[in-house]
């Protein structure tokens, strides 16, 4: 096993083979996932929240480093479902860990293991082809010994080739990361540009960002609730408009979604074309509707229609 300080990682990076492969992160939702991957890639492809299930498919990430590149594909927190659409975001898990070369099991360094990781260390037996590590995120959040701790306590739960401590918020350890990633990849050409930093489309990330000012100060079940379509996208000389539907599934929640007299809707309104206007680079002229798509989450049709 490589040491947690990077000892060994050397090889990727000054070898003569170019390598390059699939990576995904692992873990029970919000062990900060999104969060790392948006670290390595240098930017904002996958919205982040402290709400449970964020991330509702699979997001690769294109990460480049000298001597090769990371595909790094960011999905939904293994979880025990309680709708269709939790059942569909546990098969995107299912079917990424299928396809991927290196899985990342991340931990949160202030957490102790409990029987959710446990439950997910054994599903890791779905993808016998990949290569694993142990990642233990957000150590910037605890002292020292308890990171120390942690990392024991990980490298007791399995057999990894790695055991990296990261933090994706102060930028620890994330060239040791990849340098470790990258020497578990196959030898291989580039499989996107280097210009790319996700296979995302712009109506997709756009979407993804008013989901995510949606989600922000989102009060108990609506969360779960909450969908965005895209319906258009315009651009003129200096302006992009967007034309975009927030989905609920009941009228009480399209009431707190819109707010007295607009309130929220403007709000959520004001913060996505925040983080729209960097990724068009244009002025945004953004317009909302809340719809109310009934039970959506258990409903197959609906699911289809809102892309699950």
């Amino acid at each position: 096993m490589t040491t947690a300080d990077g000892t060994g990682a050397e090889a990727a990076a000054d070898g003569a083979a170019f390598r390059a492969g699939f990576l995904t992160f692992v873990g029970r939702p919000n062990v900060g996932k999104s969060t790392l991957m948006n670290a390595l890639v240098g930017e904002k492809v996958a919205i982040t929240s402290p709400k449970p299930q964020t991330t509702r498919r699979a997001i690769r990430g294109i990460v480049n480093r000298p001597g090769g590149q990371l595909i790094v594909v960011d999905t939904p927190g293994m979880h025990r479902p309680r709708t269709l659409l939790g059942e569909r975001l546990n098969d995107v898990v299912a079917t990424t860990l299928s396809d991927v070369d290196v899985v990342g099991f991340c931990v949160p360094a202030g957490e102790p293991i409990g029987p959710g990781d446990r439950f997910l260390h054994k599903r890791l037996d779905d993808a016998p082809q990949a290569k694993r590590i142990a990642i233990v995120t957000k150590i910037d959040a605890v002292p020292k010994d308890r990171v120390v701790q942690q990392l024991q306590a990980v490298s007791d739960l399995g057999d990894w080739a790695s055991v990296i401590p990261v933090s994706a918020q102060d930028g620890l350890q994330l060239d040791v990361l990849a340098q470790e990633a990258l020497a578990l990849m196959p030898e291989s050409p580039a499989l996107y540009s280097t210009e790319t930093v996700t296979d995302e489309s712009l109506e997709q990330r756009i979407a993804e960002l008013i989901r995510e000012a949606a989600l922000e100060g989102a009060r108990e079940e609506l969360p779960h609730s909450l969908a965005v379509t895209v319906d258009d996208i315009e651009e003129q000389e200096g302006m992009t408009r967007i034309y975009a539907n927030v989905w609920v599934e009941r009228d009480s929640q399209r009431i707190i979604m819109i707010g007295s007299k607009g309130s929220r809707l403007k709000q959520v309104g004001t913060a996505a074309r925040a983080e729209i206007e960097p990724l068009v680079g244009t002025k945004v002229f953004l317009a909302l509707h809340v719809k109310v798509a009934k039970e959506w989450q258990r409903d197959p049709k609906q699911l289809g229609r809102l892309g699950f």
